[in-house]
């Protein structure tokens, strides 16, 4: 099934938003101590961490794989997938 532009538009936000996550999280972990309530997975160990980020990057992986793109950046995209493979030794 083919999806039409503005399914693609809307997947495309949706991984935007998995990249936030995985620099959320990886921002909080770098802070360290110094991570707190305000900073998203503050409280969760280095591999509750690893585990969220590896999620998120699954879903990026997954849906970058679809052949019908069109003209979508996927900069931001890659670098988020590179970053989370990094931060989870993949």
């Amino acid at each position: 099934m083919a999806r039409d532009a503005d399914q693609i538009a809307q997947n495309h936000a949706a991984m935007l938003g998995s990249v936030s996550v995985i620099n959320t999280v990886i921002a909080t972990h770098n802070k360290g101590s110094d991570a707190t309530y305000e900073d998203f997975g503050y409280d969760m160990t280095h591999n509750e961490k690893k585990e969220r980020v590896a999620r998120s990057n699954d879903y990026l992986v997954t849906m970058k794989a679809l052949d019908d793109w069109g003209n979508e950046s996927f900069t931001e995209i890659d670098a988020a997938i590179s970053a989370a493979n990094s931060f989870t030794g993949s």
